[in-house]
């Protein structure tokens, strides 16, 4: 939008008027049919190249169905990683249910997600992320990946907040869940 846009003749600006059509809305909907393509690709064709996504999603609400210790550990919302460490990942569009296996310490589990459950989505190997069910984002402001990643048991945050841990697979065959800091993916501020 150039300058003319938000300023009036007088060279003032002006706050524009508020829209009567649901843009915002339209706008959403379109990213989460985007987030949701993504998802329904990778489930038919697994995940090409160094592409990977990082879904945050509300845990407090009851039609998420995710293993008791984890809600008790992420009572109001959690980002997990889809890379090299998950399985059967699929989309129910009838449902709007996106479901995936995980291991989190060892212990593998079916994570049943609502698709309108989803806060944000993010494939940082192209530095690209939406997020859900907030206002919509001046032209100048960056997304910022969410915060609240579940962070793996053999690395420390504090230490390599930029390490992402290698794949490592559980007895079963099965890959654990990685889960890493998204400290490199944040909006910082400029230097």
């Amino acid at each position: 939008m150039s300058d003319d846009d938000h300023n009036g003749q007088d060279g003032f600006e002006h706050e524009l008027p508020e829209s009567l059509l649901p843009y915002d809305d339209w706008v959403e909907d379109a990213y989460r049919e985007v987030m949701l393509r993504a998802i329904e690709h990778v489930a038919a064709e697994g995940l090409p190249g160094a592409h990977h996504f990082y879904l945050t999603f509300r845990t407090n609400r009851p039609d998420v169905i995710i293993p008791a210790r984890l809600r008790a550990q992420y009572p109001e919302e959690m980002t997990i990683v889809l890379q090299h460490q998950f399985w059967d990942l699929a989309l129910d569009r009838d449902k709007n249910v996106i479901s995936v296996g995980l291991s989190f310490g060892g212990v593998g589990s079916i994570l049943c997600i609502p698709v309108n459950a989803i806060t944000a989505f993010a494939d940082p190997h192209i530095r690209m992320a939406l997020r859900f069910n907030h206002s919509p984002l001046e032209d100048d402001e960056d997304i910022e990946i969410p915060e609240g990643a579940v962070e793996p048991d053999d690395i420390d945050p504090a230490h390599h907040p930029d390490v992402q841990p290698e794949p490592s697979s559980s007895e079963d065959g099965k890959k654990d869940a990685e889960v890493v800091s998204l400290a490199a993916f944040r909006k910082r501020p400029p230097s």
